[in-house]
């Protein structure tokens, strides 16, 4: 990426928002706003409610934890930890409303 395109984009890879995860293993969000298992399809879904471009990476992978693939990119509005638990927030949002 380059510079220009990294100061309106953050990449966000589902590890961020997985409460199975430690902030060691790369959980960028409180407990309190996690959820289990978190996919790239429910953080696209959360960044579109919450009005932001997003773009999907499938073929990328996290790299403390390369079993598991995709990202997604983001248009950044503000700091990358508020718009981490917005997009957190809303995903747990979309889980609870979705039975099994």
């Amino acid at each position: 990426m380059s510079r220009d395109l990294k100061e309106r984009k953050i990449v966000i890879y589902p590890q961020y928002l997985d409460c199975s995860a430690s902030r060691s293993q790369g959980r960028r969000v409180p407990k309190t706003l996690c959820s289990s298992n978190p996919t790239v399809e429910d953080i696209v879904k959360a960044a579109q409610v919450l009005g932001l471009e997003a773009e999907v990476e499938l073929e990328k992978k996290y790299p403390r934890m390369w079993r598991r693939s995709g990202r997604v990119i983001v248009s950044k509005k503000g700091s990358k930890s508020r718009l981490l638990n917005m997009i957190a927030s809303e995903v747990k949002k979309l889980k609870s409303r979705v039975p099994g």
